[in-house]
């Protein structure tokens, strides 16, 4: 199920530190995968927030490819 699919109320949002962590890059890799619609986000005041699901779309994605 995707986030879109889900009542926004049960969406986790992680920080860029959060995804940062999950995914073991640096912030700045965060921020350019966001940037370049890699990974989407949304902007509350001046930082930004991902759905939880989208990092593990993300990532199952990759490893489809990297495999």
């Amino acid at each position: 199920m995707s986030s879109s699919d889900r009542p926004l109320s049960e969406v986790r949002f992680l920080t860029v530190a959060e995804v940062a962590s999950v995914m073991r890059v640096s912030k700045m890799t965060v921020y350019r995968l966001v940037h370049s619609g890699e990974l989407p986000a949304i902007r509350v005041g001046r930082s930004f927030r991902v759905p939880e699901q989208a990092v593990h779309d993300y990532l199952r994605d990759a490893y489809i490819e990297a495999g």
